[in-house]
This record gives structure tokens, C-alpha cells and sequence, in this order.
């Protein structure tokens, strides 16, 4: 369970209903003796064999979980689902994922299984009502404790209060001494044997950015053990670790209290909460909630001191820890249930390695079998091309004077014209982007991968230029002007009468001279173009910074418009052939050159004659530029798609892509840009200029909009649209399940495909109101043509961010898609990375606060928005598995848009899922 979610009454007792087979897909219904009070902990064997099970069965633990219930007057609530025996494994720990479904689907079926509860009179589970009445005598003396703990509520705590992790050690729950020892040995070298408070964080693994909570850590630690001194030995080090690693809820909620209990008076005030939320939001990065700080303190007291005593107690501290979680997830069907307690769903090793192999490659075969044919059918051109001029060449007159080196040298220049014919097809965006809408080869061609390919045609031309140069260097020019006036005699109408007699007369020729240009203009642009390159990840002296980026990329590509000129010209004056018609350079270059310029062309001309007004302009935290412009008339695209932009106020020449984030019913087109290099930080600083820290209830950090009829609007630099062009993300409408994931600013897409299928769904519910009311199929907006082929009818969204101000760009779309789900068809999913993970000490209060804040007023803490924001990273497999189990039988688009990082992972899982389940991953990716 996280920490950080809802909170429901905790004034009940648990029913631990044990050992239910995982493999029993039938829910609970047995009979239940009616109460008005709670119920002590019990056991149960629910078996359907419980009578006549053979001892053997009864010890095989690993096929029992133990369901424990919150059993209150007039409701039935899970909190936890493990393995049987659990209470006697301390290291056992509940899965949150089966708890969550299992609550979810015993609330949803409530009134009936009370009704059940009432009126069953099932023999097979009498005993069941039996042992609940014995366990009722005994809980009728009144509880002297003011609060019951639970069992699953102070696991719950207990795992929203770990002041270390379980990395700082050895073991997998328990974190060990000796590395912390070691690394104070290390720390106290120079001052003999006492460690400084300002390294007491450090010592036991917490990071640079949690120093000051480590530092109020150590003081409420001091303050318990009477240590006035600002360094401790190595003995009180270890009394504080015993302290903090203690498992017990006891004693981890007594050092919780004292750290936020400052002056030690066993009263928590409400400046004390204040700043012990200000010291746990610069620990999460929370800039946000730190300035904040004060208004959430005085929320906090509201709640725990409704008497306005002033102060609070451990014992309110406690109220608030050992309510139940409340988790926000839907679940449709019991059998869900079932199915999670008996699947794990994890890829299993094959221990046969030649049946492992096999598996492996049937597996790359099927998920990359479109790349597969299309590489293998380049490579098989390519070589036909090399075998044709090896052989041509075999059988002429110069192999007697330059042998195999010359049927090299041609063979290689052979695929180095088809390549470089090739290599402009894979950037015609605007022919690819019709070939993927109007026709069906994308069923079969993988225009996704049509930048690597482009990159892998790349390769092949390096490999040709080195075949072609390197034979006729160092091979074939050697031989002849080695050769004896008699091998010469047959080459003299290609050199001349004149032997050749020394390198410099091959290098001055035509030929000589445009192929070395040649070679250096490729082997600039292909330097520039690798990631260390365009992506700054070089560390260059600053008088060398012009030479890597994207503008070095971008200006350095197009040298190749020269290199094209000379390898017609090379083309021309050949050595070896005479004749016109067999000189096949430009023969090879002639249709693609022609298809790339007319493409050129089309982006000036539409540009030119689409004009966009800029209507407003949003600077967000993070180095994030809105913009939203006027939607030409004609501008007709799809949710995932991208355009380019330019702006001449920054350079009159360069172009780049962007996500569109609006939607495609939008009257509006916008980007959301963020700065990570040259042209985009240029960008930005042109556009705030222009801009003004904006009003109160407007969003960002600076803006400008435009006002019609207004009297001062802003004066924006000019922009230039292309497009649009496709995109991996607009396939969506194919599937009935999609899964949309978003890394920072990858989220762009992903935001105009939420709001898309809320217009669909929306546009598809009111023709069919208008079918049923004799109206016709067709919406006011006329829709029907816009929402062909659109099948998708659930979305998960995951936007995985580092930077809490992040949820600022998006902050309007997220609550307005929030708002106008009705049917639930999104689940929106923010995870806020910096903050530290549900279960650490350090978000503890966070999490506390989150929930409180989101009980009261529905609005999230992290994100500001409508949307809950979980704490550090998803688990993929888990969203995975719920997908999986929550839609059999179906196929699930994955898109993911962000760094290259998460793409490995993303797509192992979706083939693992696919291949051990009924539900088929499809994923797509799209990287920067």
C-alpha cells in the first residue's frame, strides 16, 4: 500500500481469513454472523477440501495466501493479501497489488455480499461464522488504547516511516551494520574516531540532498540519547543505527515524532510541523510545497487538533499513520482477483541452452521481422550490385594490371551510388507521412525505424567510400605505376599515352581532386552527427563548443548539397569509362534527388502560404516554452503528430520538429518546446521579451496572449509552420487498449492523444444520441470522418517527471481531460521522481500531507492538479501485469515518447507479456 493515498476509519479490527488456495477463481461468500462490534484476528481454512485435505497439502504453504479483512458493521474492506505463514516471516511482505484488487473488488460487490453474509446458510463455510462469534465474546471489554493498530494499517506505517533504505546494507530488508561502519572508519580518519553531524547523512547512506533532514535526524537522535556534542564515537553511531533500523512501529514513530518535535517538549507545534515540511520538501525538491509550507502546517493542525489546543501529541501523529490506505484504481470483475493470486507473470528460464537460443531468436524474429526484411532485402541489393561490377570488372583488361583490387574499387563505388540515392528517401517526410495515411504498406514496412534506417544507409556509405579509396590507393595506382610498358599498353586509352609516374597525378585530376573533397565534406557531416556530437555530450574547450550541438549538425548536413554536385562531376570523369550511357551516377541520384528537392520546395511554399498567429506564449519551470498559435485553414492532422518550426528572429534557415500537443478538434495548434540547445534557448529568450510575470490564477512563469480588439497586444517574433508529419503515437486508433508513456517533455504527444479520445468518446456518445433521437450519425461538429477507425475505449497514461514545476506545462489539460472523464476510459498516472520513494522517512510527511490536502479540496500537493501524484518511478512490470489481467484476449498499443533509457525495458516487457499471456503488447517508440 502507498503511504501517500486516502485514508479510511480505522476503528476496526482485522479478520485474517487464511489459506485460500490461489488457484479458487470463486469469490467469497460464505456466511458471516452479524455484529455491531469488531473482530479479533482469526484463521480459517477456506479450501474446498478443507475437511479431507491430506496434511501434505495443508503444508504447502506456497499455494495459500492469507486474505486479511477490515470487517466493520456495514462494510467489508481488504487491507492485505500475502503468503500464508507470513505472521510468523518477518521479512514476508504484503503485495499492495493484490490488496489493492482484492479491496476493490469486495467493496464494489459490498451490498451483495452482506446480503449473502446474512442469508447464506453454506455448509462450507459455517465454520467461518462459528469462529467469528467466539472471537466476538472476547472483544467486548472495552479497548483501553485509544486507537486499535491493526495489523495491515501498521505495516502500512511501518513502511511510510524507514529512515534508511535497504541498500545502505546487506540483506534485502534488514540493512546491515558493517558497511556503515566502514564508511565512518573511512570519515573519521583525520579526526580521531568522532563523526560531525554534517556527515551523519552521509555515513548511513543518504544522499547530498537530504543533508538537512540527516541533520534534524541526528539532533532527534542526540536529543533521546542526552548527547549534547556535535560528533559522536563509533559506540553512540551504533546506538543511533540500532534506533533507526529497528523494525518495531513503536520505535520508529517515537524518532519520527522527535525529529519534528524540536525543543524536546513531547509537543509538536504548529512552527514545528511547519519546518519539518519545509525541511522534507527541499529533501524532495518540492520548491512548490517548501514555499507553501506554512498554509500546509496550519492544515495539518486543523486535522489533528480540532480542539485548537495549539499543539499536538504522539498519540494524533499515530491516528494519522495507522489509517488504512485508499487506493483510486478500478476494478471490474472478481475473477481479477483469482487470476493475480495465481499468476505471477514473470518470463521463465529455460535451462536447455539450445532450446533457449532457439527461443530467443524465434522471439527477435517476431518482434522485428518488418526490420528483418527490409535490411536483408537492402543487404542483398547491395551485395547483387557489388557481385555485378566485381565480375564486370573480372573480365576486363585493367584486372590484368590491377587484378582483384580494381573489381573492389568498382564494387564498392557500385552500392556507394545506390546508397547515397537511398539515404534521401528515409527524410521525405511529407511522402512517408502520405504512404502511412493513404496506404497499407505500413503493415509491412516499419516507416517508425525511417531515421535508423537512414543512419544504417550511413554506415553502408562509410563502408563503400572505404572499399572504393582505400583499393584504388593502396592497391590499384601502386600496380600501375609499377607496371612494365607492356602491362601499360592496354591502359592507355583511360590514363593516357603518358605512364603515369607518380601519386600527384592521380591526385590532381578531376576525379582525384572532387573525390577528396568528397570524402572530408562526408566524414564532417557524419562526425557531427553522432550523439556525442549533436547531443553536447563531448567536454571541448569553450573555443570548440560551436562544433558540436544540433545548429553544428544541422548546418553541417548540408554540405551534403555540395557533396552531390561532385559525385555527379566524379561520376562524369571516370578513369575506366568513356561511355555516357554507362556513367550510372546520376542515373541513381536523378529521382530521389528530384523526389528530396520538390519536398524542400513544399515546405517553403506552404509555409509561406499558412501563416500562424502567435495567441499566446507560456515560459514554465523546467526551461519549458508554450506556444499556441492560430490553426491555418486546411491544417488538418493527427494526435501524435509533429511539425516543424522556424523562426526567423533566431535564424531564417533552421527547422525543427516538435509534438503537437493540442488536440485535433482544437480550434488551435501548440508546441510545448523545451530548451536543450542552441536554437530553442534563443527561442525562448526571444519570446520572454516579450512577456510579463503573469496575473494571479494564470499559470507559469511568464506570459503574453493575445487579446482581440486589444489596444497593446505584445508584439511576437514571427513563426513558420511545416507540416504536419507523422508519428509512431497517431497509430493509436487501431488498438482497444493503449498505454501512453511519457519521460518530461516526451509527454507532448501523449497530452494531445488524452484529449483526442475524450473528443471521440465524446463525439461517439452524441451520435449515438442523435441515432436514437431519428437525428442522423452525425455530430454537431461533424465528426463522423473524424472519428473513423477510432476503437480505443481505455488508456493508461504514465508521465514519469524529474521536477515537481514540470507539472505546470500540462496543468489545465490534466484537470480539464480529469473533468470530462466520466466513464473513467484514462487513468492518468504522475510520478514525480525526485521525490523519494512511498516507504522513506524523507516523504513520510509528504505523503501525509498529500493525502490530506487531496481529502479536502481534490487538488494534489506535487502536481497541482486533479491528478494524484505518485512518489519516484513506476514499477513496469506491475503496470504490465494489471493491463494484462484487467484485459485478456485483447491488443494493447504501448507508445512511448522520452529518452532512450526506458525504451530497452518497455520493450522487453511488452514481448514477455505477449508471449506468456492471452493479451498481445505492441510498442512503439519514439526517442530524442
Amino acid at each position: 500500500m502507498r503511504p501517500h493515498e486516502p485514508y479510511s476509519e480505522n476503528n476496526s479490527d482485522v479478520e485474517s481469513v487464511g489459506s485460500v488456495r490461489r488457484g479458487d477463481r470463486r469469490p467469497f461468500s460464505g456466511p458471516i454472523s452479524s455484529t455491531s462490534k469488531p473482530r479479533k484476528n482469526a484463521k480459517f481454512d477456506l479450501s474446498s477440501s478443507s475437511s479431507s485435505s491430506s496434511p501434505k497439502a495443508a503444508d504447502a504453504d506456497d499455494t495459500y495466501v492469507e486474505i486479511t479483512l477490515d470487517i466493520r458493521d456495514d462494510s467489508v474492506a481488504v487491507h492485505s493479501v500475502h503468503t500464508a505463514g507470513a505472521d510468523h516471516d518477518p521479512n514476508t511482505l504484503d503485495d499492495p497489488e493484490l490488496s489493492l484488487l482484492a479491496k476493490r473488488t469486495l467493496e464494489k460487490q459490498s451490498s451483495s455480499f452482506r446480503a449473502s453474509v446474512l442469508r447464506s446458510t453454506s455448509s462450507r463455510f459455517k465454520q467461518v461464522s462459528q469462529e467469528l462469534k467466539r472471537f466476538t465474546s472476547l472483544n467486548r471489554r472495552t479497548s483501553t488504547r485509544r486507537l486499535d493498530r491493526t495489523k495491515s494499517a501498521a505495516t502500512h506505517a511501518l513502511k511510510g516511516l524507514k529512515f534508511i533504505a535497504a541498500k545502505t546494507g546487506g540483506g534485502k530488508t534488514s540493512p546491515s551494520w558493517a558497511p556503515v561502519e566502514k564508511k565512518f572508519d573511512e570519515l573519521t580518519a583525520s579526526t580521531n574516531g568522532l563523526l560531525p553531524s554534517s556527515l551523519f547523512g552521509e555515513c548511513i547512506g543518504m544522499n547530498k540532498d537530504s543533508k538537512e533532514f540527516a541533520g534534524e535526524l541526528f539532533r532527534a537522535l542526540a536529543r533521546r540519547h542526552n548527547i549534547t556534542d556535535d560528533a559522536i564515537n563509533k559506540s553512540q553511531l551504533r546506538e543511533f543505527w540500532d534506533q533507526i533500523s529497528d523494525d518495531s512501529f513503536d520505535s520508529r514513530l517515537q524518532t519520527f515524532f522527535d525529529m519534528v518535535d524540536s525543543d524536546a517538549d513531547g509537543r509538536i507545534t504548529e512552527e514545528e510541523v511547519e519546518e519539518i515540511i519545509s525541511m522534507s520538501a527541499s529533501a524532495n525538491k518540492l520548491s512548490t510545497i517548501q514555499k507553501q509550507a506554512k498554509e500546509y502546517a496550519a492544515l495539518i493542525m486543523e486535522e489533528l487538533d480540532p480542539g485548537n489546543a495549539g499543539y499536538i501529541m504522539i498519540h494524533n501523529l499515530e491516528t494519522l499513520l495507522l489509517q488504512a490506505p485508499n487506493q483510486s484504481v478500478r476494478v471490474s470483475d472478481s475473477r481479477v482477483l483469482s487470476q493475480l493470486l495465481s499468476q505471477k507473470l514473470k518470463p521463465t528460464n529455460e535451462s536447455n541452452p539450445i532450446i533457449r537460443t532457439y527461443d530467443k531468436f524465434q522471439y527477435f524474429v517476431e518482434d522485428n521481422w518488418q526490420r528483418i526484411w527490409v535490411i536483408m532485402l537492402w543487404l542483398g541489393i547491395c551485395a547483387g550490385l557489388f557481385a555485378y561490377k566485381f565480375i564486370q570488372y573480372r573480365h576486363r583488361a585493367v584486372f590484368k594490371v590491377m587484378g582483384y583490387c580494381v573489381c573492389i574499387a568498382k564494387g564498392g563505388a557500385e552500392t556507394l551510388k545506390f546508397n547515397m540515392a537511398l539515404i534521401l528517401l528515409p527524410v521525405c517526410r511529407n511522402t512517408i507521412t502520405w504512404l502511412r495515411n493513404k496506404t497499407k504498406l505500413g503493415v509491412i514496412v516499419p516507416f517508425d525505424d525511417n531515421l535508423n534506417f537512414h543512419k544504417v544507409i550511413a554506415v553502408g556509405i562509410s563502408v563503400g567510400v572505404g572499399l572504393h579509396a582505400l583499393a584504388h590507393l593502396t592497391c590499384d595506382f601502386p600496380r600501375l605505376l609499377d607496371a612494365t610498358d607492356e602491362q601499360y599498353k592496354p591502359m592507355e586509352p583511360f590514363f593516357g599515352k603518358e605512364q603515369p609516374d607518380n601519386y600527384w597525378w592521380f591526385l590532381k585530376g578531376v576525379e582525384g581532386i572532387t573525390g577528396i573533397i568528397m570524402v572530408i565534406l562526408m566524414a564532417i557531416a557524419f562526425t557531427l552527427a553522432t550523439p556525442w556530437f549533436r547531443r553536447n555530450k563531448l567536454n571541448v574547450p569553450e573555443s570548440l563548443k560551436k562544433l558540436t550541438g544540433f545548429n553544428a549538425f544541422w548546418y553541417s548536413h548540408h554540405l551534403f548539397v555540395i557533396v552531390y554536385a561532385l559525385l555527379v562531376v566524379h561520376g562524369i570523369f571516370l578513369y575506366l569509362t568513356k561511355e555516357w550511357y554507362k556513367q550510372t551516377t546520376w542515373m541513381y541520384l536523378a529521382v530521389p534527388v528530384v523526389l528530396y528537392g520538390c519536398e524542400r520546395l513544399i515546405r517553403a511554399f506552404r509555409s509561406g502560404i499558412k501563416p500562424v498567429k502567435i495567441l499566446k506564449v507560456a515560459v514554465y519551470p523546467g526551461n519549458v516554452l508554450a506556444l499556441h498559435m492560430s490553426k491555418p485553414h486546411g491544417f488538418k492532422y493527427k494526435s501524435g503528430q509533429y511539425m516543424f518550426v522556424n523562426c526567423r528572429d533566431v535564424s531564417p534557415f533552421e527547422w525543427h520538429p516538435f509534438s503537437i500537443t493540442s488536440a485535433p478538434e482544437d480550434d488551435y495548434l501548440s508546441v510545448h518546446i523545451r530548451t536543450l540547445g542552441d536554437w530553442t534557448r534563443q527561442l525562448k529568450t526571444v519570446f520572454s521579451e516579450v512577456c510579463q510575470p503573469p496575473q494571479a490564477g494564470k499559470s507559469g512563469l511568464l506570459r503574453a496572449e493575445f487579446m482581440q480588439g486589444g489596444a497593446q497586444n505584445p508584439k511576437f517574433p514571427k513563426i513558420l509552420i511545416d507540416g504536419p508529419y507523422g508519428a509512431p503515437a497517431q497509430d493509436y486508433k487501431k488498438y482497444d487498449v493503449v498505454l501512453l508513456v511519457g519521460l518530461g517533455i516526451g509527454a507532448t504527444p501523449m497530452v494531445s492523444i488524452v484529449k483526442d479520445i475524450i473528443d471521440n468518446m465524446e463525439e461517439k456518445e452524441a451520435n449515438a444520441n442523435a441515432m436514437e433521437n431519428g437525428q442522423g450519425g452525425h455530430s454537431s461538429r461533424g465528426g463522423s470522418k473524424h472519428g473513423k477507425g477510432f476503437r480505443t475505449r481505455k488508456a493508461y497514461f504514465y508521465w514519469v517527471t524529474r521536477e515537481q514545476g514540470s507539472f505546470e506545462w500540462f496543468k489545465g489539460i490534466m484537470n480539464e481531460v480529469a473533468e470530462m472523464d466520466e466513464r473513467g476510459v484514462i487513468e492518468l498516472h504522475n510520478y514525480c521522481t525526485s521525490v523519494y520513494e512511498e516507504g522513506d522517512a524523507r516523504s513520510a510527511l509528504i505523503a501525509m500531507l498529500q493525502s490530506l490536502q487531496h481529502a479536502k479540496s481534490g487538488v494534489d500537493v506535487v502536481s497541482g492538479t486533479r491528478v494524484k501524484s505518485h512518489f519516484a518511478k513506476p514499477n513496469w512490470r506491475q503496470v504490465f501485469k494489471k493491463i494484462t489481467l484487467h484485459h485478456p484476449d485483447t491488443r494493447v498499443g504501448v507508445f512511448y515518447c522520452g529518452a532512450p533509457a526506458l525504451t530497452k525495458e518497455l520493450s522487453q516487457l511488452a514481448s514477455d507479456f505477449s508471449r506468456k499471456t492471452s493479451t498481445k503488447f505492441e510498442f512503439h517508440k519514439e526517442n530524442f
